[in-house]
């Protein structure tokens, strides 16, 4: 039977809320997937709720969440307390989108292991993923 260390790093993308804009999130899921990870995108308009449902019948080994239309710091924090009500506290999640400066020691306090802001190169995410993996292992 194949083990965790065994397979693919399992990430889980996700675009809460209202935002209707994922080019961000698909580049970002493009991205992961060439590096060798497997990606499960949830789509548009996911509610914080089916965001941690599918993070734990996934069995991801990351989140990642896309928010472009300033609703972060009420999405972002819900995720994160939905996973700790549900008891699952090894799942690094990181963010990203148009968050300002100041947000994101807020959202880091929250539980959010990074936050990603325009300018990210996708191989900065690519190694944060591995990296933060590879430490839970």
């Amino acid at each position: 039977m194949e083990g965790k260390q065994d397979r693919k790093i399992r990430v889980l993308i996700a675009k809460p809320g209202l935002d209707g804009h994922d080019r961000g999130a698909k580049v970002i899921a493009r991205a992961f997937r060439d590096a060798g990870m497997e990606v499960i995108y949830t789509g548009l308009r996911q509610t914080p709720e089916m965001i941690v449902s599918a993070a734990i019948q996934e069995d991801v080994d990351a989140l990642g969440m896309s928010c472009l239309s300033g609703a972060h710091m009420y999405l972002f924090p819900r995720v994160m307390e939905l996973l700790k009500e549900r008891g699952v506290d090894d799942i690094p999640v990181f963010g990203g989108g148009t968050i300002p400066a100041d947000d994101i020691p807020k959202l880091k306090a929250a539980g959010l292991a990074a936050v990603f802001t325009p300018g990210t190169t996708t191989t900065e995410a690519i190694a944060f993923v591995k990296d933060h993996v590879r430490q839970k292992a």
